[in-house]
C-alpha cells in the first residue's frame, strides 16, 4: 500500500513519528479501512442535481477518482486538485467539456457561521459544479470536526448553503507526476472498461 507523506523529503512513517497521538489514531483508522477495502466513497453521500451523463456514471467517476488519489497519509482530503484533474480528464474522455477550477472553499454551519476555509479545487461543466472530494474532510487534522460537507454535483444555482466556492481567476493547474504517470492511466483504463 503506497502512502504519500504530507511533507516533501520525509517518508510517511517518519512524518507519523512527529505528530500528536490523536493524529496517529486517524492515520491508523485510515490504514485499517484501506486494508479492509472499507474506505468511504463520495457516491454514498452525494447530493446529485446534475443533468450531465447518468447518475450511475457520475457516481462511478467520483468513486474511481477518490479511490485512486486516496494515498495521502491522512486520506484524500488534501488531494482535491488531483481528484478534480482526474474527474475533468474522465469527463473529457467522455466528450464532456469541463475545466478544473481552483480557489477558496468556505464552509458554513447550520446558522451560516463560517466554520473553515482553505484552498480547494473542483470541476466546472458550464453552469454545473462538481465538488466531489468533500465527504472525508473530517479526516484532516486541520479541519474542525464540526465540518461535514457532502459531495455535490449540479448547477451553481443549487449549490448547498453549507459552502461557498470562490474561484481564483486565471489560476493555472500544474502537472502532477502521480496524476500523469500513475492515476490517469489507471483511471482511463477503468472508465473505458466500465463505460465505453
Amino acid at each position: 500500500m503506497r502512502e504519500i507523506s504530507p511533507v516533501i523529503g520525509i517518508t510517511a512513517d517518519e512524518f507519523l513519528a512527529t505528530i500528536a497521538s490523536e493524529h496517529r489514531l486517524i492515520v491508523e483508522r485510515i490504514r485499517t479501512e484501506k486494508m479492509r477495502g472499507l474506505r468511504p466513497c463520495p457516491s454514498s453521500s452525494l447530493i446529485d442535481k446534475s443533468s450531465v451523463l447518468t447518475p450511475e456514471i457520475r457516481k462511478l467517476i467520483l468513486d474511481k477518482a477518490a479511490c485512486l488519489v486516496d494515498e495521502n497519509l491522512f486520506g484524500r482530503s488534501e488531494m482535491c486538485l488531483q481528484f478534480a484533474v482526474l474527474v475533468q480528464r474522465g469527463l473529457a474522455m467522455l466528450q464532456i467539456d469541463s475545466r478544473v477550477a481552483v480557489g477558496t472553499a468556505i464552509y458554513f454551519g447550520d446558522r451560516r457561521q463560517e466554520l473553515f476555509r482553505w484552498e480547494h479545487a473542483w470541476v466546472r461543466i458550464g453552469t454545473e459544479v462538481v465538488d466531489g472530494n468533500t465527504d472525508i474532510l473530517f479526516e484532516n487534522p486541520v479541519v474542525p470536526h464540526s465540518v461535514y460537507i457532502p459531495p455535490f454535483w449540479g448547477d451553481l444555482a443549487q449549490i448547498p448553503t453549507d459552502r461557498r466556492l470562490r474561484e481564483e481567476q486565471g489560476a493555472r493547474v500544474a502537472n502532477d507526476e502521480d496524476v500523469e504517470n500513475l492515476w490517469w492511466p489507471d483511471f482511463e483504463t477503468q472508465l473505458k472498461s466500465k463505460i465505453l
